[in-house]
C-alpha cells in the first residue's frame, strides 16, 4: 500500500501524454480511463481506512468492506458525468464500460506488484475473472443509468437499486475468492462465462432482429 500512488503515477503518466497527443475526439476516453485507475487508487486507502476503524479481518474487508467502497467509488465519476454533461444513452455506456475496464486494470496491476508473478497460470486466472466481474458490473451500471437516467422520476431509486445489485455480485465474487481452493477457482471462471454467454446471446438477438 505505501507504494500504490507510485504506481498510480507511472501507470497515468504514458495515458496522459496519450491523450494530448491523440486529439479531441479521444479525451473522454482517457479522462475516463483516469477517473477508473483514480478510483481503483482511492479505494485503496478507503478500504484500509473503514478496515482500521472496524478492526476488521481480511474476511470482512473484502466480502464486505470493498465491494461497498470500490462500487460506489466507480459510480462517482458517472453520476458526475450525467448531472453535468446529460449524454446521450449510449455515451453512458462506453463510460461506465471504460472506468470499469481502467479500474481492473489498475487493480491487477497493483496485485502484480504486491502479490508477485511467479505463478503464470494463477495470475492469468485471476485477470481474466476479475477483468471480467468488473465489466459485468460496468455493463449493468451503464445501462441501467442508461434507461433510469432518462426517466425523472426513476434516477434516485434507479441508481440505488443498480448500485445495490452490483455490491450484491461484486461481494459474492470477493466472497468466494477469499475461501480459497477450488470455490477460487470458480469465481475466476464464472464471471468469464457469464460475460461469453452474454456476447453470444447479443449477437443470436441481433441476427433474429435482422430477419
Amino acid at each position: 500500500m505505501t507504494y500504490i500512488e507510485n504506481i498510480f503515477v507511472c501507470v497515468v503518466s504514458p495515458l496522459l501524454i496519450a491523450m494530448l497527443c491523440m486529439g479531441k475526439e479521444r479525451v473522454r476516453f482517457f479522462l475516463f480511463c483516469l477517473a477508473g485507475m483514480g478510483a481503483c487508487l482511492l479505494s485503496a486507502y478507503i478500504n484500509s481506512f473503514f478496515s482500521a476503524i472496524y478492526q476488521a479481518g481480511n474476511l470482512t474487508a473484502t466480502a464486505e468492506i470493498a465491494p461497498v467502497v470500490e462500487e460506489v467509488m466507480k459510480l462517482l465519476p458517472l453520476l458526475f458525468y450525467l448531472t453535468v454533461f446529460e449524454p446521450k444513452p449510449e455515451r453512458i455506456q462506453s463510460a461506465a464500460f471504460t472506468v470499469a475496464i481502467a479500474f481492473a486494470t489498475f487493480e491487477n496491476v497493483c496485485y502484480l506488484v504486491h502479490g508477485g508473478a511467479d505463478d503464470f497460470t494463477f495470475i492469468t486466472f485471476r485477470g481474466l475473472g476479475t477483468g471480467a466481474m468488473h465489466v459485468i458490473c460496468g455493463a449493468m451500471i451503464g445501462r441501467g443509468l442508461a434507461y433510469a437516467w432518462g426517466q425523472s422520476w426513476l434516477k434516485a431509486a434507479g441508481t440505488c437499486g443498480l448500485l445495490g445489485a452490483v455490491i450484491t455480485l461484486h461481494a459474492s465474487y470477493n466472497l468466494l475468492v477469499a475461501r480459497g481452493g477450488a470455490a477460487e477457482y470458480v469465481a475466476y471462471a464464472l464471471p468469464v462465462a457469464v460475460m461469453l454467454a452474454g456476447r453470444l446471446l447479443g449477437r443470436m438477438i441481433a441476427r433474429r432482429m435482422k430477419k
